[in-house]
C-alpha cells in the first residue's frame, strides 16, 4: 500500500457552511448527503465549525444537539467515519480577558467545545481554530484608534499572560476527553493574534501548556510568515515538543487546491518526516459569512443539492476531487523522493 493510501486526509466542512445547525433535522438531511458524496471520492473524515450558540442557551444545550446530529450521521452509516472540530472564541468568551469573570466564562464555554469535539469525534479527534484570542476582535485605543505593531506586541502580552491558566486548566480537560487540542494561527487581517505559528508556540511554552499544540496551515504560513527557514524551525521546534496536532492544506486564496500557489516541496520536506497525523484539505466557499468577511471576489463553487449548477463553473464535489488527487500525488511523489 502506498504512503498516499495510507495517510488520512480529511475535508473542512467549510465549503458548505460555517453551521451545522445541529437543531435542523432538514438540514442534517443535507450534510449526509455531503458526507456520502465526499467519503464515495476517498475522503475519510471531516472538519466541521462549531459556531457559538445562542447567548440564552446552556452550553449543556448546545453539547446535547450536536449529540442528536451525530446520532443522524450514525443511522445513516457514518460511524466509523472521523470528525474534527474549528472553534473560536468570541469577544463574550475571551480567554484572554483582563477579566477574571470572563475568564471563567471562556473557559466553560472551551470546555464545552471540547465536549462537542468528543461527541462528534470519539476519542483521539482534534480541536483546532483560532481559540487563543478572540477572532476578528482588533483592540482600540481610547480614542478608538486601532492597535498596531509595537504597540499591539505590549498590548497583547499580558492577555496572553492571562490566558495561561485557562489553557492549563482546558488542556488537562482535553487531555481527560481524548481530544487534542491545536491552536490556529490565522493571518492580520482576520486576527490582531496569533498570527504565526512561531507565536502559539511561544504562548504555549510561557504558559506552561504542555498537553496543547498547534495547527499549521499551509495558507496562513504563506500570507503571515517570516519564509522559509523560519518554517522549518517552527515545524521542527513544534515537532520536537509533540505540539505538531494538525496540519491544514490550504491555498493561499483559500479557494482551489489544484494548481494553486502552496509550496509543496518545502512544506512536504519539513512536515512529511515528523507528522503522522490526519491531513485536511480545506477550502473556503464563497458562501456566507465568508464571502464578506474573507472579501472574496471569485465565483462560489456551487454545491450540489443546495445551489443551481453555473455553466463554467466547477461545483464543490469536483474542486474536493481534484484537491484529494493532487494531496495524494504529493504525498506520493514525496515518499519516493524521502524513502
Amino acid at each position: 500500500m502506498s504512503q498516499a493510501r495510507k495517510r488520512d486526509i480529511y475535508f473542512s466542512f467549510f465549503m458548505f457552511t460555517a453551521d451545522l445547525r445541529p437543531n435542523d433535522a432538514g438540514y442534517a438531511e443535507v450534510l449526509v448527503r455531503h458526507l456520502k458524496a465526499l467519503t464515495a471520492i476517498g475522503y475519510t473524515g471531516f472538519d466541521v465549525h462549531i459556531a457559538p450558540g445562542l447567548a440564552h442557551d446552556g452550553h449543556h444545550v448546545e453539547v446535547e444537539s450536536y449529540a442528536r446530529l451525530k446520532e443522524a450521521f450514525d443511522r445513516a452509516g457514518f460511524q466509523d467515519v472521523k470528525f474534527t472540530t474549528n472553534v473560536g472564541t468570541t469577544r463574550t468568551f475571551d480567554p484572554t480577558s483582563p477579566y477574571q469573570e470572563q475568564r471563567k466564562q471562556a473557559l466553560a464555554y472551551l470546555k464545552s467545545r471540547v465536549d462537542i469535539t468528543s461527541v462528534l469525534g470519539g476519542e483521539n479527534t482534534i480541536m483546532s481554530g483560532p481559540f487563543l484570542y478572540p477572532y476578528g476582535i482588533f483592540p482600540l485605543t481610547d480614542d478608538g484608534e486601532e492597535i498596531w505593531s509595537d504597540a499591539l506586541q505590549d498590548w497583547v502580552a499580558p492577555r496572553f499572560a492571562a490566558a495561561g491558566s485557562v489553557f492549563r486548566e482546558l488542556a488537562e480537560y482535553a487531555s481527560e476527553k481524548k481530544v487534542k487540542l491545536a491552536i490556529e494561527p490565522v493571518k492580520n487581517w482576520e486576527t490582531p493574534a496569533p498570527t504565526m505559528v512561531s507565536e502559539a508556540l511561544d504562548f504555549l511554552e510561557r504558559a506552561d501548556v504542555p498537553l496543547c499544540g498547534v495547527t499549521i496551515d499551509t495558507a496562513q504560513v504563506v500570507m503571515e510568515s517570516q519564509g522559509p527557514a523560519i518554517f522549518r524551525k517552527n515545524v521542527a521546534r513544534a515537532a520536537q515538543q509533540c505540539r505538531l496536532n494538525y496540519v491544514h492544506i490550504s491555498a493561499p486564496d483559500r479557494g482551489a487546491v489544484k494548481d494553486s500557489w502552496i509550496p509543496w516541496e518545502i512544506m512536504f520536506g519539513e512536515i512529511e518526516p515528523v507528522y503522522s497525523g490526519p491531513y485536511l484539505v480545506e477550502i473556503f466557499n464563497a458562501i456566507p459569512p465568508f464571502d464578506s468577511s474573507m472579501r472574496m471576489t471569485r465565483r462560489r463553487f456551487w454545491r450540489p443539492g443546495e445551489d443551481e449548477p453555473e455553466a463554467g463553473v466547477d461545483s464543490a464535489y469536483e474542486v474536493a476531487r481534484a484537491a484529494l488527487t493532487t494531496l495524494q500525488e504529493k504525498i506520493a511523489s514525496h515518499g519516493r523522493s524521502h524513502p
